[in-house]
């Protein structure tokens, strides 16, 4: 590791949405309603059914049984979900489907879709149009007119300081803002996120700009099967310019009232004056991953967000493996099932967890292509185009090191 980037990294290999998931396509007719201008003070009474009919249910959808531990009590967001990154299982949902301001928490769209399109090491001059058209106010990284940048030091700004100037020259050098609003819409209909209707790449207040927390947890889960959004996101520190910037995912990097969440790798945080705060965070504890997408919460508290998201972490951890899913993370469209093992991988030393389930089709800008890697106990294997995984997902020597120089 370079000795000019002070990081401390929490990376995590979270497989996507194609893993472990094959339930049927919902009819789009049936997906969802068309979106609202702004945000009303209830959830109507009708939402998507994608992912299971309880998803599209008002109020908390949860199945409370013996040993299943009961919900925190002071959760105020408007919308959240819990679930099973692994398995796509969701745990427990509140108005998972309610279209909602997503802010910069769409941001992962905008990396899962741009993302691999260009190589880190690429540098860009940065041009006055390139930042044109930002929303006043916008959060910054400081990106300067005529200064140059490498791709990854603007992912850096993209995730550590939400930057819409470093999302509007990053889109600025995929064809421009509208060319990349059509990617993101395009690749989120991909991914089956059919509450999400997207304006901006930034995730700034626009009307009509909508999202979930079920189609923000589908964006964290596909972006965190590639390794660099993992590594970005988890990035703590980092150098930019002159200076230093610090990630503003307050579970990651910790406030005076927030501490650093045990088992956290990411991903996103965002807040604007209509979508209130939103986060989506990913943890692993004893072997568990688990996703929670929290949506404004009601309570005006300072960091608000991270202390539900908290609360539903725990709740998740000690729920996992106790409670009954009351719905599912679909796959994208293009998810295919696995062939099943073959006779020569049968007989190539694999672990005896290891199972077959879905493979994805490279597409387009879908960032859904096939991705070899072996980290900690986990083994994923190629095979006829489909994954073969262990189901063990330890986190890698560098998280279990983060504290040492």
């Amino acid at each position: 590791m370079s000795a000019t980037k002070k990081r401390v990294q929490r990376s995590l290999l979270v497989t996507s949405a194609t893993l472990l998931s094959l339930s049927a396509t919902v009819p789009a007719a049936l997906a969802a309603p068309a979106p609202s201008t702004s945000p009303t003070a209830t959830p109507p009474a009708r939402m998507s059914v994608v992912g299971g009919t309880r998803l599209g249910q008002p109020g908390t959808q949860v199945n409370l049984a013996s040993g299943v531990p009961v919900l925190p009590k002071d959760i105020t967001a408007r919308s959240w979900i819990v679930t099973d990154a692994e398995s796509g299982d969701v745990l427990a949902a509140h108005n998972a489907h309610w279209r909602l301001p997503p802010a910069s928490t769409l941001k992962m769209l905008f990396a899962d879709t741009v993302l691999p399109r260009f190589p880190k090491g690429t540098t860009h001059k940065v041009l006055p149009s390139d930042l044109a058209g930002m929303g006043d106010g916008s959060s910054v990284v400081g990106i300067k007119e005529g200064n140059s940048y490498s791709v990854h030091d603007l992912w850096l700004g993209v995730f550590l300081r939400s930057g819409n100037d470093a999302v509007h020259v990053l889109a600025a050098m995929n064809g421009g803002v509208e060319q990349t609003v059509r990617d993101m819409q395009n690749h989120a209909d991909e991914l089956q996120a059919l509450d999400t209707h997207v304006v901006t790449p930034d995730g700034y207040d626009e009307a009509g700009q909508v999202s979930s927390a079920y189609d923000l947890t589908l964006f964290a889960r596909s972006g965190l099967q590639k390794k660099d959004f993992r590594d970005y996101c988890s990035t703590v520190q980092a150098k930019f310019g002159p200076g230093e910037i610090r990630n503003t995912n307050r579970l990651l990097s910790g406030d005076a009232d927030v501490p650093v969440y045990q088992g956290i790798a990411g991903v996103k945080n965002g807040n604007t004056t209509h979508a209130g705060a939103t986060f989506t965070g990913v943890a692993e504890r004893n072997g568990r991953v688990l996703l929670v997408t929290v949506m404004n919460p009601e309570k005006h508290e300072h960091n608000e967000v991270y202390k539900e998201t908290a609360k539903l972490f725990d709740w998740g951890f000690q729920a996992a493996g106790k409670v009954k899913p009351v719905g599912e993370l679909v796959p994208p469209k293009n998810a295919v099932p696995s062939p099943g093992p073959s006779a020569s991988g049968a007989g190539a030393g694999h672990g005896s967890g290891a199972k077959p389930v879905a493979g994805a089709a490279a597409g387009s800008g879908s960032g859904m292509g096939i991705a070899a890697a072996i980290a900690g106990g986990l083994l994923v294997l190629l095979a006829g185009g489909a994954y073969l995984v262990n189901r063990r997902w330890p986190l890698p020597d560098l998280l279990r090191r983060r504290n040492r120089p």
